[in-house]
């Protein structure tokens, strides 16, 4: 059975890694500063054991992009995959301006309300970016740093242009027609067969939530993450591992690098025939490369 309050489409799902990640989300109600009202935010906690690991998925997505990640590495450590504010099956209340901001701020009393110690903090995409301002403005919370084919380094999203109306209600019109994201999902792998029918519907599930349009039209406009100078996150003090799909035709390869330069106490992996997504298309490699850094002496 999967929990009733995702949207009925959940049960178009067919490949069982999604299913059994769907079944397993669960919703807390977090307090914050940003609003007298608590924000339901859904997670998904697999595991226990060793220092905890938090996922941080990307752009308009959710924590069913971890399907196949999470469960590889709940096996020896307690896991945990949160949908960020305005983002996934969180509750988008109409009330709260959505900015990186108050993204890093909810997960924050998040984090205090359910985990409270110091988390392993894995960031995809966005989420990357989501992770470099979170251990940046918390650093006592982030034992180690995981980026995963990271955003952070070019900043703000060409959508924010068009983000008035009418054409902001056009934009998110535009990014929630299936056709488009089924595009965007074959350019994020290198293999193609991976875009399947499930693929997309882990993709697109969250858009029937309420609110969806209007929150992702706030953020937008809100100018998103904009890009970190190189002096800004030489400031990482921890242990940072950069995991980068050799092929990724989302944001390129040179960015990795850059990383590296920047943050001190930094390791590359290429993660090999790999896309944008190595979460998604090489996910044992990914997860074995993610344990080795936990088990890691400090």
């Amino acid at each position: 059975m999967f929990p009733n309050f995702l949207p009925k489409a959940v049960g178009q799902l067919t490949e069982s890694a999604s299913i059994a990640l769907a079944q397993s989300i669960q919703t807390t109600a977090i307090a914050t500063p940003l609003i007298n009202q608590s924000v339901t935010t859904t997670f998904v906690k697999q595991g226990s054991g060793g220092t905890p690991i938090l996922l941080i998925h990307g752009f308009d997505s959710s924590v069913l992009e971890f399907r196949r990640l999470l469960p590889l590495l709940s096996g020896d450590n307690e896991t945990w995959a949160v949908d960020l504010l305005g983002f996934g099956f969180t509750d988008r209340l109409s009330e709260i301006a959505y900015s990186p901001t108050a993204i890093k701020t909810h997960l924050y009393y998040f984090w205090k309300s359910l985990i409270n110690q110091p988390v392993i903090l894995v960031g995809a995409s966005m989420g990357g970016a989501t992770a470099i301002d979170f251990t940046l403005t918390y650093p006592e919370v982030v034992k180690k740093l995981v980026l995963i084919d990271s955003a952070g380094l070019a900043g703000g999203s060409p959508l924010s242009k068009l983000m008035f109306p009418p054409f902001d209600y056009l934009a998110t019109q535009f990014l929630s027609n299936m056709k488009v994201r089924d595009r965007v999902s074959r350019i994020g792998y290198k293999n193609q067969s991976l875009a399947s029918v499930d693929a997309l519907c882990c993709g697109a599930l969250h858009l029937q939530m309420p609110s969806w349009h209007r929150a992702l039209i706030t953020f937008t406009k809100s100018g998103g993450y904009s890009a970190f100078r190189f002096k800004k996150i030489s400031k990482i003090v921890q242990k940072t591992l950069i995991l980068w799909g050799d092929s990724d035709k989302i944001l390129g390869t040179k960015d990795a690098m850059r990383f590296k330069r920047a943050i001190p106490h930094s390791t590359l992996i290429w993660i090999q025939d790999c896309g944008h997504l190595p979460h998604l298309e090489q996910p044992q490699i990914t997860a074995q490369h993610i344990l080795n850094f936990c088990a890691e002496s400090h």
